[in-house]
């Protein structure tokens, strides 16, 4: 169940209690794709981690890979019936909210590291080519790196209304040209500016509760953010609330959101109930026993 870890690279910590529960109605036999794991990564340590796939006669053809980037993938084939599925986490994170390093600069092309080049280029739903000059436009002028991309997240943040409005097939461009985006078209905006402006920039997922600010009365989902590759590292930018946050966990990067969409499944099954929770707990904090008449796998 838990495990000692070492000690987390900085002195204030928090522990965030972070899951979902999926329930699918499959009508046959459907191979299913999952991005939902939190991993050991610099500043975030898993402390227990428990999942159950009910019923148990899928749980046999369940397992798990690293992708291209890192991320843990779950494979699943769904029997036909109810397929519910889920996790439940203990997670240690930094205390203190999103760092703010403004003195960042912009690193030259020719002096990026390889393994980022690929974070300069359109995908699937970054179409960073078609706002490459309205980017250079609005935002060329302005001296150094994290100050383009903090310029990038405040003119989203204030000229894009949050709501529904967009699907699965929506792309940067279109949802800035519509001016009303869910985080998923924040990331992806944000990322297509930074790659338009030659910053590599990469589309991350995870869960981000209400921890230190009023709860927004939004249900509970979960979240997507942006990074930019300054000073040498991915740095955080969320251009959806465009204010540091804390207890921030990261599930997956990749290209954007058609690299770590949370659910695919290569059939008819259909997502009927979805829960998912993110809250702070005391630092010692323990997931409860396992339920009576639940299976669970570690």
């Amino acid at each position: 169940m838990s495990a000692p870890a070492p000690s987390l690279p900085f002195t204030e910590i928090i522990r965030v209690r972070v899951g979902f529960q999926l329930t699918f109605e499959v009508p046959f036999p459907t191979p299913m794709l999952f991005v939902v794991e939190p991993t050991e990564r610099p500043g975030q340590r898993v402390v227990q981690s428990r999942r159950l796939v009910d019923p148990l006669r899928g749980a046999d053809k369940l397992r798990r890979y690293n992708d291209g980037y890192g991320n843990v993938i779950w494979r699943l084939l769904a029997q036909p019936g109810a397929l519910v599925i889920s996790q439940d986490m203990m997670v240690d994170v930094p205390g203190a909210p999103d760092p703010q390093l403004t003195e960042l600069p912009k690193t030259p092309i020719e002096d990026l590291p390889d393994d980022t080049i690929r974070f300069l280029l359109p995908s699937r739903y970054v179409d960073s080519d078609l706002l490459a000059t309205e980017a250079w436009e609005r935002f060329g002028h302005i001296q150094g790196g994290w100050a383009q991309v903090q310029a990038i997240s405040d003119h989203l943040h204030g000229s894009c209304i949050y709501g529904a409005g967009s699907n699965s097939s929506t792309t940067a461009q279109q949802a800035y040209s519509a001016g009303k985006a869910v985080c998923r078209d924040f990331a992806h905006m944000g990322v297509a500016f930074c790659r338009a402006l030659n910053i590599p920039a990469r589309y991350a997922c995870g869960y981000l509760g209400d921890i230190g600010i009023p709860p927004d009365g939004t249900p509970m989902d979960f979240h997507a953010w942006f990074q930019a590759y300054l000073g040498g590292q991915w740095r955080t930018f969320d251009a959806r609330h465009n204010k540091p946050r804390r207890g921030r966990v990261l599930i997956a990067t990749g290209r954007d959101a058609a690299d770590v969409a949370f659910t695919t499944t290569f059939g008819a099954a259909r997502l009927t109930r979805m829960t998912v929770w993110a809250d702070q707990v005391p630092v010692d904090a323990e997931l409860p026993e396992d339920e009576p008449g639940q299976e669970y796998w570690e």
